[in-house]
């Protein structure tokens, strides 16, 4: 499960689609619709909100943003479309270097139009975050 800290305008179609579906684990996760995953690491910043299925269907209505934009057709019903009205999670940019890095590789492999296109760009964060300076995060696998 990759929950990724980077804005989902930076993914490729498989990348998108598997963060949508991804994402939809983890809620149900979140909501204690399945007993899988319940440790898994990604999950720690979104349990750390007063209410982490409601931040986990903020930071997925951010991907449905995307998808609309580029006329997928995610469906709003498998989540409470929401607008970010709490305060924003936190990535460091340590964290945010190693996700792009690790995206970077993933789209050189897969999609090599997009990935020429992205290296010079900087990463920018999901709508959901505020970079800080830091470390990449604890919770991060190596």
């Amino acid at each position: 499960m990759r929950l990724w800290s980077l804005h989902p305008r930076h993914l490729d179609a498989r990348g998108l689609v598997a963060l949508w579906r991804e994402g939809l684990l983890a809620r149900a996760v979140l909501s204690g619709a399945t007993r899988g995953y319940r440790g898994h690491p990604q999950l720690v910043r979104f349990r750390a909100r007063p209410n982490p299925v409601a931040a986990l269907d903020c930071y997925l209505s951010r991907v449905l943003d995307e998808a609309r934009r580029r006329r997928y057709g995610f469906d709003v019903a498998k989540i409470r479309y929401r607008t970010c009205r709490h305060a924003p999670l936190l990535v460091s940019t340590g964290q945010l270097e190693h996700e792009w890095k690790h995206l970077l590789g993933k789209l050189k492999a897969r999609d090599p139009a997009r990935w020429r296109a992205q290296r010079p760009e900087q990463p920018s964060a999901h709508a959901c975050f505020e970079v800080v300076a830091g470390p990449v995060a604890d919770w991060e696998r190596p």
